[in-house]
């Protein structure tokens, strides 16, 4: 224990010394001399429209631009909760862009979906698109080779990087474990928007990163997410916005990176080749649908939402240097605000369940109004989570969500079956009271997704998830769910959207959590619309069906367990009490959902435990002590 105390005090000390050691000027420049000299500037194409593929998305948002005024903006909107749609959405856009294609991300795995799209971002630049990529440096691109390689794969490829605390591309172990200890606030500083924003007309802001488990492509664990496709005037403020950040001081060219300079220096990069993949079939399958003309009409044009009154917000990057400064939370100002006008109901999609105080004083205030609004939650579970510590937190204060916030929490369940055709709560005896939740017929369609159209076996139908039940073994990637009692491939939520009222609805990359609140920039769109926002909370009630997930309801305890508990869980350190106010309810064949708050409730619904489906693990135990010793940290997990 001496030895490790000692050991990560030199590695401290020796971080702060490399935290102030930048690359010297001239260094820098000679990287830059070397990119400009050894990057690739072959041309793949001579015409003006440099080979932009034909594209309906394109042709309508230059339409709604032509026809937007100061007065009266016109949008079009896509919803992008299937995964496949999400990623065709992605290709086409880049295919289809004629002048420029900006991304900014929070994570770039190496893997079959970070690696295509580089790919097709690679052949944009070739036939003469600009291209700029910004990623967080915490997780994305950790491998300094493989950024030297595509610092060169085209002069119109330009990278990079937010806020590399220790001026490398690369955080190893030691330095990640000593920027917490002496870097904490600026470690802790990280760039979470995610936006994709082609030919400034049309753009993709929402929850997705680039990584396989944003697209369905883990076998072993999977997010169910969401983006949102918008083009007009909020798609340009996208692209405002993505300026702001590249020209940032916080976001770094690769030259001035320690670790990409010395490699751009020698250049020994090998020359940009088309990635391997693990499963080239599906990547061929959603190449061959982002040139289908009739898929692309069908799956992303025709279930858009054409409406006046849309707006992006992002935070901007001074929110990272002036956390009080009330300019810089703009995005995070607009959540809030929105959801503090609620009058009928407010519907939450999170991934993790960790109010801020100024959430929580929004949502006790609206419990304690004499007519308040309905507080749907939908989280995740023990069961469907990668972040333990996060839901350890959560079930920490369960009793005060539900009693001072009036919550109806609903946490998705490992092997959630996913969404079925937009029409699945016609009916109410399916999941949770879904009485005043339309239908909309804009999504219905029978019509099979498949290679350039082809109705293949191996499509799917748009509107579903295919979530099958397949048991492999785990490899080894950080973040790690705990293990479960029942086998096969799992999925967490990691979509946040948010509904109020039935009129108007937010799809962004805010957690609703502290760590959104004060340390990571945001950044989303907020759509003024009754169609799209009830399209939406359609979307967020099915993962709230009893199929989807369990219901969080108070279990039957007497009053010194219901006193015990409220010390307990009133203390900052030892909250160990084991018999909790809530627990995780399943709803009992043949019955009729309900809500937790009707007399009924425990009639139709059998406890199942706080941790359902969770095997004995490490993980279980390690959330009870974060509830009992974790408190301290809420608000930078």
């Amino acid at each position: 224990m001496r030895r490790l105390s000692v050991a990560l005090s030199i590695a401290v000390v020796t971080m702060l010394l490399l935290t102030g050691c930048s690359v010297s000027h001239t260094a820098v420049r000679a990287a830059d001399n070397a990119i400009v000299l050894g990057a690739d500037r072959t041309s793949t194409c001579a015409s003006d429209d440099h080979c932009a593929i034909p594209s309906p998305l394109m042709d309508e948002a230059h339409r709604v631009l032509t026809d937007s005024t100061d007065e009266r903006p016109a949008h079009f909107v896509t919803l992008l909760g299937d995964s496949e749609a999400a990623m065709v959405a992605r290709i086409h856009l880049i295919r289809a862009a004629r002048t420029s294609i900006d991304i900014q991300t929070y994570i770039w795995d190496r893997d079959d979906a970070g690696d295509v799209i580089l790919d097709e971002l690679v052949q944009a630049a070739k036939r003469g698109v600009k291209v700029r990529i910004l990623a967080d440096q915490l997780f994305s691109f950790n491998d300094p080779r493989w950024l030297d390689q595509l610092a060169f794969a085209h002069a119109n490829l330009q990278i990079r990087l937010y806020n590399p605390t220790f001026n490398e591309a690369q955080t190893s172990p030691v330095e990640f474990a000593a920027g917490i200890v002496c870097c904490f606030y600026k470690f802790n500083q990280r760039m979470h928007n995610k936006v994709l924003v082609a030919d400034n007309v049309i753009g993709i802001t929402g929850g997705r990163n680039y990584q396989n488990r944003y697209f369905d492509w883990d076998n072993d664990f999977d997010y169910v997410d969401r983006d949102v496709m918008v083009a007009g005037p909020a798609a340009q403020a996208m692209g405002a916005s993505f300026e702001l950040f590249w020209n940032h001081k916080r976001s770094v060219s690769l030259s001035r990176l320690r670790d990409i300079n010395a490699l751009l220096r020698k250049h020994e990069a090998q020359p940009w080749t088309t990635p391997v993949y693990a499963h080239p079939e599906r990547v061929a399958r959603v190449q061959a649908e982002a040139a289908d003309t009739d898929w692309i009409e069908d799956y992303l044009l025709l279930p858009s939402f054409h409406t006046s009154h849309v707006e992006f917000f992002s935070d901007l990057p001074a929110k990272t240097e002036q956390p009080k400064e009330r300019d810089a939370h703009e995005f995070t100002s607009n959540v809030m605000r929105m959801v503090g006008s609620a009058k009928r109901e407010v519907l939450l999609q999170t991934p993790y369940l960790v109010m801020s105080k100024r959430a929580q004083t929004i949502f006790e205030r609206l419990h304690k109004q004499p007519d308040p609004p309905r507080i749907i939650v939908s989280t995740n579970s023990l069961a469907s989570t990668d972040a333990f510590a996060v839901y350890a937190l959560s079930y920490k204060h369960r009793k005060r969500y539900l009693t001072e916030f009036g919550f109806e929490i609903y946490e998705l369940k490992p092997h959630a079956i996913g969404p079925a055709q937009d029409n699945a709560l016609s009916s109410s005896e399916d999941g949770p009271p879904v009485e005043d939740v339309p239908v909309t017929t804009k999504r219905e369609s029978t019509r099979v997704a498949g290679s350039g159209g082809s109705g293949s076996s191996s499509a799917r139908v748009i509107g579903t998830e295919s979530r099958s039940s397949l048991s492999v073994k785990r490899n080894g990637k950080r973040n790690r769910p705990p293990p479960l009692i029942s086998l096969g491939r799992r999925f967490g939520l990691h979509a946040k959207s948010i509904v109020v009222d039935d009129t108007f609805a937010m799809v962004g990359s805010h957690n609703f959590d502290p760590r959104s609140d004060h340390y990571n920039t945001e950044a989303g769109v907020i759509v003024y619309d009754n169609d799209f926002a009830q399209a939406l909370r359609q979307s967020i009630m099915r993962d709230t069906q009893p199929e989807n997930a369990w219901v969080i309801g108070p279990r039957q305890q007497s009053s010194l367990d219901s006193a015990m508990e409220d010390v307990s869980s009133s203390l900052p350190l030892f909250d160990f009490w084991p018999y909790r106010y809530a627990t995780s309810y399943e709803l009992k064949p043949g019955c009729t959902p309900m809500r937790p708050s009707d007399p009924a409730f425990l009639t139709c619904y059998t406890p199942v435990g706080d941790f359902p489906d969770v095997a004995g693990s490490p993980k279980s135990i390690y959330t009870r002590l974060i509830t009992a010793f974790g408190a301290g940290v809420q608000g930078v997990l």
